[in-house]
């Protein structure tokens, strides 16, 4: 897109993949250096935007995002190559949504460690001095920052 052309950088190839069956997670298997997954979610980091959220949201539906969730991530993993990074996103404050799908991926992949995000920021020259009350991940939360909900959290595959 239009950043990434500002950026200058040539050799970044992005490919949107829309979910964990495409293609392309078996053709890039084990390839990628960097793998981004926004992950859908819950939209509950929004509420301050979107009060009635909360009133079209389930605990069904949330069942259901949890679970593409998890299999996004574990689709996503398997792209990295060893020293890849691989980043998991979400506009939920939900603690389903976040720490246990963390938890749970780090349970299932013992070949991927848990970066500080403060760490990976800090090599990006960004400011961190707010992120160390969230170690290791990366919030941002609506009543501190004045911003959406959000949640990061980065792995590495060893």
């Amino acid at each position: 897109g239009p950043r990434l052309k500002r950026s200058g950088l040539s050799n970044v190839h992005p490919v949107v993949i829309r979910n964990e069956s495409d293609v392309r997670v078996k053709r890039l298997n084990g390839k990628c250096d960097a793998v981004l997954v926004d992950a859908p979610c819950s939209g509950s980091g929004t509420l301050r935007r979107n009060p009635d959220l909360k009133w079209r949201f389930s605990e069904t539906e949330l069942a259901r995002v949890n679970d593409v969730q998890r299999s996004v991530l574990r689709a996503a993993a398997r792209l990295l190559k060893p020293g890849g990074r691989l980043a998991y996103a979400t506009c939920s404050l939900l603690a389903q949504e976040n720490q246990s799908v963390v938890d749970d991926f780090l349970t299932e992949h013992s070949d991927y460690e848990l970066i500080p995000a403060a760490t990976v920021l800090r090599a990006q020259s960004v400011d961190v001095s707010h992120a160390a009350r969230f170690a290791p991940y990366f919030v941002m939360l609506p009543h501190l920052h004045g911003t959406d909900g959000f949640f990061a959290a980065v792995f590495e595959r060893r």
